[in-house]
């Protein structure tokens, strides 16, 4: 029988241990590798090329999404499975955009972990019944969370403490330009003013400081 080749990355060698345990019981599972952050990760797959990479989110020196957005460019056969305790709705959308094929909460029952591994070895998306609700909900919910890109950059500058003077300056726009994505931004969020609107997005998981 060929095995599912699984290097694991987390940056808490606790983690590590206990998902080894886990997945050795699992006679059709190997784990062949292990990394502490997407930097040891990307240089681990190179080396080792597995099948399935259970990926945390929040690492040292290279995050798991920047990890998960190198690794697919680079070997797009190989599936990342998305592991971590985060699940506000900016990080689902960001590694799943980054390539991710599923998605688990470390809280998951050991058999939907082994049940995603399979299905993620094959290709197939996985999203733990948590996660698939907060994304359809994003899908559905009304446009406050949807905020354009050029938006979002605006909002991310204004949460540095950047005027509407030194925002156009940095993204080359008009300033006229500048204070009409931020009426855009107040209207999606519900919100009157700029420490509104950082405030608000930063509750929701929009933007991140």
């Amino acid at each position: 029988m060929s095995r599912i080749r699984i290097l694991l990355a987390d940056d808490h060698p606790v983690v590590r241990a206990g998902l080894v345990g886990l997945l050795s019981s699992q006679p059709d599972f190997e784990v062949v590798g292990e990394a502490a952050n997407g930097q040891e990760a990307l240089r681990a797959v190179e080396q080792l090329l597995p099948q399935v990479v259970l990926m945390d989110l929040r690492m040292p020196v290279m995050d798991g999404v920047s990890a998960i957005r190198q690794i697919r460019s680079r070997f797009p056969q190989v599936q990342i499975l998305v592991l971590t305790t985060y699940d506000t709705d900016s990080d689902i959308v960001r590694a799943v955009e980054a390539g991710a094929t599923g998605y688990l909460l470390k809280d998951v029952p050991r058999e939907e972990l082994f049940r995603a591994v399979r299905l993620c070895a094959r290709g197939e998306a996985v999203l733990s019944p948590p996660v698939a609700a907060r994304l359809l909900g994003r899908m559905r919910g009304p446009a406050e969370e949807n905020l354009s890109l050029r938006e979002l950059e605006v909002l991310a500058l204004v949460a540095r403490g950047l005027s509407n003077k030194e925002i156009a300056r940095k993204l080359k726009i008009s300033e006229a330009t500048v204070k009409t994505h931020l009426l855009h931004t107040f209207s999606k969020l519900g919100v009157d003013d700029r420490t509104a609107a950082v405030t608000v997005a930063l509750e929701r998981g929009i933007l991140r400081l």
